[in-house]
């Protein structure tokens, strides 16, 4: 017991990764709970015509990916040297302030500006990652990265529900006052309950200028990290492609009639509540059986399931597929998180974890383009078919330019 004790205090990682589960269990609300009315907000802020609110709106989404994917990057090499905690306490507290001052907009251009700002003070999660698996001993890390998400994807799942019932109690504006206190309470914590004994690393001296010779040069194998980076950006360019057609794929297969809001909501979340059940268990399962086996499997799989809802006549066909892609996606997130952390020195957890993030905004952006357009030119059902195609040629390029990932562990 005594024994236990001192590892903790020397190496608190256990109580960091519960602490930050519930940080990036309140970021998560935070992030998803503006997302339901956020285009009702627009309209509030001006005489527009509905062509202008939808362009305005897409606006206000893609600024504050825009800033992430270019910032993103600083901040992690800034956290390699000053430290994760400090990081995660500048994320909140900034994010909080922009949250407030959304509230108090009063046109469009200032909405579009406080999302860039928000975009800049990005971080938290990612920050909370490269702490997590910077202490945790490597035989452990796919299980509590693995859980570590969980508490993100549950805020996302909790945020629009929640969203939605404050904006109808309180107002649109205030929810936004609510999400900024969200947000500070989760800086109070990182402050006050996360322990990072953080000793600066020096950069190796042989690496060079630029990115490639400055952080990939720190790398045995570079092109195993850009391959993983690439890997983010295309799973997240192909579950932000179904977002913006989820909710009219499910009215077409609903005949447009019966309670569609309520069930494209439930259709929605299914993905967030297999995702919690199984990401842990299979980050736990890759910690002993190779994570590489289980990054190419989830592939795989999540081929084999976003194929037919390409095809799918019923709702229930489609719930129970959408299911399965929370398994996949369990596989897949946190596993290439594990793989960068493993196959990564310790003077660059932070930074490799910054530029995962800046692929995964960028993966968010394109997505919700893409998965616009081909739904005009062709019909909804083309974007699952398209994605089940991205990620085969994913799972291609992992298999012959990174063959080290078959053996990973």
């Amino acid at each position: 017991m005594v024994k236990e004790q001192s590892d903790n205090q020397q190496n608190p990682w256990r109580r960091n990764l519960y602490v930050l589960w519930g940080c990036t269990f309140i970021a998560g609300v935070a992030f998803s709970e503006l997302m339901p009315f956020m285009s009702l907000y627009v309209s509030q802020l001006g005489n527009f015509t509905k062509a202008q609110v939808s362009f305005y709106s897409g606006l206000v989404y893609a600024a504050t990916f825009l800033v992430t994917a270019i910032v993103s990057p600083i901040w992690g090499a800034l956290a390699d040297r000053k430290g994760r905690k400090i990081m995660l306490i500048r994320a909140s507290f900034g994010m909080a302030t922009a949250m407030f001052l959304m509230g108090l907009a009063t046109n469009i251009w200032q909405l579009i500006a406080l999302r860039a700002l928000q975009g800049l003070f990005s971080g938290f999660i990612s920050n909370a990652q490269a702490l997590i698996a910077a202490q945790t001993p490597r035989e452990n890390a796919g299980k509590a990265l693995g859980t570590l998400v969980t508490g993100s994807t549950s805020g996302m799942l909790m945020g629009p529900i929640l969203g939605g019932a404050l904006a109808s109690v309180f107002s649109i504006r205030n929810t936004f006052f609510i999400t900024a206190g969200l947000l500070f309470v989760a800086g109070l914590l990182s402050a006050t309950l996360v322990t990072e004994h953080f000793v600066p690393i020096a950069k190796p001296k042989a690496a060079g200028k630029g990115l490639l010779g400055g952080l990939l040069g720190q790398f045995q194998n570079p092109k195993l990290i850009v391959v993983l980076l690439f890997s983010t950006l295309f799973v997240q360019l192909g579950n932000t492609s179904i977002a913006p057609i989820i909710s009219l794929y499910v009215k077409e297969l609903m005949h447009n009639g019966g309670a569609v809001a309520f069930v494209a909501g439930i259709i929605a979340a299914l993905p967030g509540i297999s995702n919690i059940l199984a990401a842990p268990r299979l980050g736990a399962y890759g910690d002993k059986h190779g994570s590489g086996k289980i990054l190419m499997a989830g592939y795989l799989f999540a081929v084999l399931v976003y194929f037919p809802q390409g095809f799918v006549t019923s709702i229930w066909a489609l719930g129970f597929l959408r299911l399965l892609v929370g398994i996949s996606d369990g596989a897949l997130f946190p596993t290439i998180q594990t793989l960068l952390t493993k196959n990564s020195p310790a003077s660059a957890t932070s930074a490799i974890f910054s530029w995962n993030q800046s692929f995964q905004a960028l993966g968010n952006m394109f997505g919700s383009l893409l998965g616009g357009t081909l739904a005009g030119l062709f019909d909804y059902n083309v974007v699952f078919i398209s994605t089940a195609c991205m990620l085969l040629i994913n799972l291609l390029m992992l298999w012959f330019a990174a063959p080290s990932l078959r053996h990973a562990r």
